[in-house]
């Protein structure tokens, strides 16, 4: 028998675990060393900083980069900081530097290819701002030995090595996020800002960030803060002790001994928190609050978006321009179920990532905006049939929590059955042909991709033209690919049900590698209408 379509839930699933697979756990590189080459290599390492910091007061000197370097020249600078390791001296880099973050990648990678400029942003950040931290690039299919030594399998991979050590990265993939991963692995899980000036600067740069005010950095209060901030590895924390400071990164601080509150460059911009100081309470609140009201899905934050605890998430698919006329309200409507409800838009022209999302709801050819719902703790799926106007959005939503939306089961059209020996089922029409029909009914459970059904389909028609006088008995099939019932709880294909007539709601599963003969007797036996049943001889 084939194996069944993939659920909704185990699509979901699958697309944030092939992500998470292209990161796989490191171990210790064990190539040999070469005593002679450290200093060779130590030198070229010292002659490229060397090189950054000329470059760099040559800049000051004729008016700073912005004057002098186009964006390409910026980022050749950048990525002159990122060492290039070799076959050479992959094992002498990791086993001298107290930190580096290595980036596996491939050249005709396009994900290796959208992080590389990333990459050697936050390695200019990092630089700037002091960090023990190495960057380091391996092109790992010309030097696919060191790679595999390192355990580089996709790409791209980051590693992170610690005195030689090496663990998973687990951040996210932009500048700030891997600044903000890396500097919370080296130990500064929390930034301290003193003055006005230097808290402008930071809002500047900051999309997300978690306030912390302590009047003397000290107390259970703090520390929890400081645990807590060493906990998270995706949002950066910040701390100050001057009520004016506080005021310019979260507005409207009232002067208190402790306050903390996340704050994100987006509509709902500032939420403060309200609990306990304690690590778990503190984690819990980020968690449900560390999202914008809508999240645009993508291959990168796939992970991060569906990490959320959040159970029930909307989906909205759409294209750019749709999308713009939407946002404002459901914006305002995933304003009113914050934190219950998790709000995410998917480009619905994108068919990587769009498809098979909508194929489960059998909307895969949609090209106009679409609104579905899906609630992991019941495994069911929801859909919005009417248009996403704000106040279908909002009944849409208050149904969805007070749980008086039905679940959403896929149907293709009903179909024409006159002149049919064998009828065609589908979801609209599963209750009135097979659940609440007076008749006996075999159903034949097939899938398109399924290899044996199309031998069982020959001899479903054959068993119905031998049963063609036999009043009481409808044969049938249903695509189980196009359509759903939440009777109808089918594993395997191709299958077989014969629903007796007087006891719809138990299915008997007949055998698909019997003969003809015996499937037939078997029919006739459950009938139990002996007067009306056919000879068993076909």
């Amino acid at each position: 028998m084939s194996r069944p379509k993939p659920t909704s839930r185990f699509i979901l699933f699958t697309l944030t675990l092939l992500l998470i697979l292209h990161f796989p756990t490191p171990i210790k590189s064990s190539e040999p060393q070469n005593p002679a080459a450290d200093e060779t290599e130590d030198g070229e390492l010292e002659e490229l900083l060397a090189l950054d910091e000329q470059v760099e007061q040559e800049e000051d000197q004729d008016g700073g980069p912005a004057t002098r370097s186009s964006e390409a020249e910026l980022l050749s600078k950048a990525q002159r900081i990122v060492l290039e390791l070799n076959h050479d001296n992959t094992k002498r880099v990791i086993e001298n530097s107290e930190y580096v973050l290595v980036l596996g990648y491939a050249p005709w990678c396009a994900r290796s290819a959208e992080l590389m400029p990333q990459f050697a942003e936050a390695a200019t950040a990092l630089k700037e701002l002091g960090s023990p931290l190495l960057m380091a690039k391996l092109d790992a299919e010309r030097h696919a030995k060191t790679a595999s030594s390192l355990e580089i399998k996709g790409f791209p991979t980051l590693l992170l090595f610690v005195n030689g050590t090496s663990q998973a990265y687990t951040g996210g993939f932009s500048a700030e996020e891997i600044v903000i991963w890396a500097r919370k692995k080296t130990g500064e899980p929390v930034i301290r800002i003193s003055s006005v000036t230097e808290a402008a600067e930071f809002l500047k740069k900051s999309d997300i960030f978690v306030l912390g005010l302590f009047e003397n950095f000290e107390g259970p209060e703090h520390k929890e803060f400081v645990k807590a901030a060493a906990a998270d590895s995706a949002i950066q924390f910040v701390e100050v002790s001057n009520i004016e400071v506080a005021n310019v990164l979260f507005p409207n601080v009232k002067p208190t001994n402790v306050f903390l509150g996340i704050v994100k460059s987006e509509p709902e911009r500032y939420t403060a928190y309200e609990g306990t100081f304690r690590v778990d309470e503190i984690q819990q609140f980020l968690d449900y609050n560390k999202f914008p009201l809508v999240n645009r899905l993508t291959e990168a934050n796939s992970a991060k978006v569906y990490s959320s605890p959040i159970q029930l998430q909307v989906h909205v698919f759409a294209d750019a321009d749709d999308f713009k006329k939407l946002l404002e309200p459901l914006q305002d409507v995933a304003r009113q179920f914050k934190s219950k409800i998790l709000f995410i838009y998917i480009d619905i022209t994108d068919e990587n990532l769009a498809k098979p999302y909508l194929t489960v709801y059998g909307l895969e050819e949609s090209n106009s905006a679409v609104v579905t719902a899906f609630d992991i703790r019941g495994n069911s799926k929801y859909l919005l049939e009417s248009n996403p106007t704000p106040s279908n959005l909002e009944e849409f939503c208050s149904g969805l929590l007070h749980g008086t939306v039905s679940p959403h089961f896929k149907s293709q059209p009903i179909p024409d059955n006159k002149n049919v020996t064998v009828q065609s089922i589908v979801g609209k029409t599963f209750d009135d042909l097979v659940l609440n029909s007076h008749k006996n009914v075999v159903l034949e459970v097939y899938t398109p991709w399924c290899i044996t059904c199309e031998t069982t389909a020959k001899h479903v028609e054959k068993l119905a033209k031998h049963f063609k006088s036999v009043d009481n008995l409808l044969f049938a099939r249903i695509d189980a690919s196009a359509n759903e019932h939440p009777k109808l709880q089918v594993s395997d294909y191709p299958t077989l049900l014969l629903y007796t007539a007087n006891d719809k709601g138990n299915p008997i599963k007949l055998s698909t590698k019997s003969t003809l003969k015996d499937v037939a007797t078997t029919i006739n036996k459950h009938l139990k209408a002996k007067d009306n049943a056919a000879k068993d001889e076909l």
